[in-house]
């Protein structure tokens, strides 16, 4: 239990410390969020619990491969949000639209014999 508790604690601590970072400079803050940061705690909590270099390994590639829809939410949220639509609406609706993309990007992948 003080495993998981550690994990999530790390996890939390560097989130909220992005965030408190990009309320004083959007260009640090951007560069932090930026840093596959998700990624690499999983990859590394995934390798502490199992020791296999397979599955991280299967891990990073099926990451590089969801990374291109997932850059949809940020061509989509800052377009919303400059016409006006309310934040949250936007976010849900670029949420969507990302969603989407990754259902289509699996599809692709299957189609050339590529499975995450």
């Amino acid at each position: 239990m003080g495993y998981y508790l550690l994990k999530v604690g790390v996890t939390a601590v560097l989130v909220v410390l992005i965030s408190e970072i990009a309320k004083r400079s959007s260009l640090m803050g951007a560069i932090l969020a930026s840093i596959p940061l998700t990624s690499v705690l999983a990859m590394i909590w995934l390798y502490i619990d199992t020791g296999s270099v397979r599955q991280v390994s299967a891990l990073a590639s099926s990451v590089f491969w969801l990374v291109i829809p997932s850059l949809s939410l940020f061509i989509a949220l800052p377009l919303l949000l400059q016409r006006g639509i309310n934040f949250y609406l936007s976010l849900v609706i670029a949420i969507s639209l990302t969603a989407l993309t990754y259902g289509l990007m699996v599809v692709i992948l299957r189609k050339f014999g590529l499975s995450l």
